[in-house]
Formats: C-alpha cells, sequence, structure tokens
C-alpha cells in the first residue's frame, strides 16, 4: 500500500532510493546572496538538469511554484535570525514555520536545523523533536540538519566520531533523514553510516570548492553509504549551475566516476 507519506518521499527521493537535493535557503538568513539573485531562472536550470528536490523557503515556494515544477521541496522551517543582527546569521534559532504552513504551501518534506552540542542545542533539539510530532501526524517527511556544534568552529566539532554522534541523535528523535557533513574520507564515513540507521544525506560545503573536489568527496560519501547530498552555493554560485547539478546527478543516480562527471561540464 502506497502511504501520502511515501508519495511525499518519493518525490525527494528517486526510483532508486536516491537523491539530488539543491538547497536553495540561504537568503532568509543572508539576503543578498550571489547566485539567487533570480531564483526563477535557476530553478528552470537545476529542474531541466535532473536535480530530484530543493531545499528552500516560504517565499520561493509561494512565488515560483511553475519554475519548481515537479522538483520536490523540503521547505526550511526554522530561522529567526538575519546576518544583519548575528554575526554570522547563524544566532539562536527557532520554528517560523511548521508542517501545516509546509502542506498549504505543496511542499513534500520539511527540514530544520539539529547542532547537537552547539551553545543553542536546548532550543534547536527540542524544536526539531515538535518537528517530527507534526511530521508524523501529517504523514510529512522531516529532515534534520544534524552538525556537531553548530558553525562555532568546524576544525574541532566536525570529526567522524562527533558526526557519527549528532547523526544519531537526530535517527533516535525520530527524522526521516539526515544532512550532515561528509567527513573528508569514504572509510571513516562508512562507519557514520553504518552507526545511524536513517538515511543520509551530504551537504556540499559552504566553501568554493573547485569542481574536482566536490565531486570527488560526493563520490566518496555514495561509495560510503550515502543516500544523496544537498548541494547549495558550490551550484548556485558556480558559472554553469546546470551542468555542475548534471555532473552531481550522474554520481548519484548512475554511479559515474568523477572524470566521466567531469566531462558533462565542458
Amino acid at each position: 500500500m502506497v502511504t501520502s507519506k511515501m508519495r511525499r518521499w518519493r518525490r525527494i527521493f528517486g526510483g532508486d532510493d536516491r537523491t539530488v537535493i539543491v538547497a536553495l535557503d540561504h537568503a532568509a538568513a543572508f539576503g543578498t546572496v550571489e547566485g539567487l539573485e533570480r531564483p526563477g531562472d535557476l530553478l528552470r536550470q537545476i529542474r531541466m538538469a535532473g536535480a530530484d528536490a530543493i531545499l528552500t523557503t516560504r517565499g520561493i515556494c509561494a512565488r515560483f511554484a511553475a519554475e519548481i515544477g515537479d522538483l520536490g521541496v523540503i521547505l526550511r522551517v526554522d530561522g529567526g535570525v538575519s546576518a544583519l543582527t548575528a554575526a554570522d546569521g547563524r544566532g539562536p534559532l527557532q520554528l517560523i514555520h511548521d508542517v501545516d504552513d509546509a502542506l498549504r504551501l505543496g511542499a513534500d518534506g520539511v527540514g530544520a536545523m539539529g547542532m547537537p552540542g552547539a551553545r543553542h542545542e536546548a532550543v534547536t533539539l527540542p524544536y526539531l523533536s515538535e518537528l517530527v510530532r507534526q511530521g508524523a501526524a501529517w504523514n510529512v517527511p522531516v529532515m534534520a540538519e544534524m552538525l556537531p556544534g553548530g558553525f562555532e568552529d568546524p576544525s574541532l566539532w566536525w570529526t567522524p566520531e562527533n558526526v557519527a554522534h549528532a547523526c544519531r541523535i537526530g535517527a533516535e528523535l525520530g527524522v526521516d533523514f539526515i544532512k550532515t557533513v561528509y567527513t573528508g574520507e569514504e572509510a571513516s564515513f562508512r562507519r557514520v553510516v553504518e552507526q545511524v540507521y536513517v538515511p543520509l544525506v551530504v551537504l556540499g560545503g559552504g566553501r568554493s570548492q573547485q569542481p574536482r573536489e566536490l565531486l570527488a568527496n560526493i563520490h566518496g560519501a555514495m561509495q560510503a553509504g550515502a543516500k544523496g547530498v544537498a548541494v547549495g552555493r558550490n551550484i548556485f554560485r558556480h558559472p554553469h549551475p546546470d551542468r555542475l547539478t548534471a555532473a552531481v546527478t550522474a554520481i548519484v543516480h548512475r554511479e559515474a566516476t568523477v572524470d566521466d562527471a567531469l566531462k558533462l561540464l565542458s
């Protein structure tokens, strides 16, 4: 029997149970973001290039439904701070939308931060639990972004042990899948996957990566057992976001090598 939750899940994850998510939620905190000036044009490009879903804001959901088309939609439901008032736009978050809002917008899932070990974990972990409760009531998949220590000092916090620790907390809270950082090595990330019993998708990295580095990390994560990726700035700041999306899709869905994927950029 296909349930409403399964239908929503399949709009995010393809028939192979893998996904390429393009993250377009940055402007909610950072305002004018390079590469996100024209969301409609970008949405058309990534959709045609084979992306499965987007992680995005209420505004984009409401204004660009036609351009979103058949892309799966994960609504970012937490926030409440901006780069104008917090040093880096990542202060004490709170739920600003809920599952009801997501359903009214036609979204297929909801997403929020977890951040065990960060200064504000006593805020983010309880609201993540509340989001899981709402998702269960309305058959809506919940994605948690589980980053140990948040963004306070990635060099200290984002060790394989801490990444596994954070992701397991998300699983125990009842989320359906987790967005997290790739540990940089296939073997160490495989240990993370083995300790967490819900699907993991890896984020694309906030800093500007060269395409080969980005694709190599994605390839390593997929070989280690990840179920997909959620890439934002490294796609929408690329001169050809459609080509890079196609390259990422080739690795995630067709198990292409890094060299073969790079050919799609030329």
